[in-house]
């Protein structure tokens, strides 16, 4: 365990530093996750983790003496308020540790300190990598659509145009997409939408759209599943990496980040738009 000397001032993380090294065990933490499951003896803590009874009563101690998990009467272990509470933030540090890579060459943009702080709800993803993967991962998104279509991209794939506005017509989805002022349309948008029917859907409301000032962190997303995209250095979005799932708690960051950016935007100005 870390010390400091008597005549040492205490760091203002000293008490964080000793969390997190009582944390630095493999077999520490597997042992807080089968208890964040279920309560459990000793006894039966070893079986399950594959570990032998010295082990489990030295780790064991050291989690009780870090304030992590309690005993009962019964000798049955379970995990106290800060402990229940700190098991909460690993995903957070899990996510990044594995995607340390794709960070060292990625920002996060204007996402909010909120988000910045709930990383950890997007633990539970497939990384999918390549533009032909990724739009068809979209593609999927829109099809599977049966209640709303929500996106906020930097540029509009005129591949994706139809299947979305197809969506709208043959299910009734609401399809709401926010886009930058700078955003680039690619040529032959226009008559695309015209043959659509996009104005007479965003006349009938099913259709809206928003815009603000810059786009860097993008989602796509329906009501099961989404996706999220995080700029380069440069402040890009890349549009060739993805994080998809469509585990509960990956949806709702995606799903509230989509609409604290609908809440904070303007209207549409179709004169911002730059056809290439």
């Amino acid at each position: 365990m870390p010390s400091h000397d008597a005549d040492e001032p205490v760091s203002a993380y000293a008490n964080t530093e000793k969390t997190f090294f009582e944390l630095a065990s493999e077999q520490r933490l597997s042992i807080i996750f089968r208890i964040n499951e279920k309560k459990a003896k000793i006894s039966q803590l070893a079986k399950d983790l594959g570990i032998t009874m010295q082990e489990a009563h030295r780790n064991v101690n050291r989690l009780q003496d870090a304030g992590l998990i309690e005993k009962n009467p019964e000798g049955v272990f379970s995990l106290t308020t800060f402990g229940n509470t700190i098991i909460k933030q690993i995903p957070t540090f899990n996510y990044l540790s594995k995607h340390k890579e794709y960070f060292s060459e990625h920002v996060l943009g204007e996402l909010p300190i909120k988000f910045i702080m709930r990383l950890g709800a997007l633990d539970q993803c497939e990384y999918v990598k390549g533009v032909v993967a990724i739009l068809e991962r979209w593609k999927d998104i829109y099809r599977n659509a049966d209640e709303y279509i929500y996106e906020i991209v930097p540029q509009v794939p005129i591949d994706l145009i139809e299947p979305a506005i197809d969506r709208v017509k043959s299910k009734g989805v609401k399809y709401s997409y926010v886009l930058p002022r700078n955003v680039i349309i690619p040529k032959g948008r226009k008559d695309l939408l015209k043959k659509l029917g996009h104005n007479e859907l965003m006349n009938k409301g099913a259709i809206e759209r928003r815009m603000v000032d810059s786009v860097q962190v993008a989602v796509v997303l329906n009501e099961k599943h989404a996706s999220v995209m995080f700029p380069t250095q440069k402040g890009e979005t890349d549009m060739n990496m993805i994080f998809y799932s469509d585990d509960p708690i990956f949806h709702e960051w995606c799903l509230d980040y989509f609409r604290y950016r609908w809440y904070g935007s303007d209207i549409f100005d179709e004169s911002h738009l730059k056809e290439i």
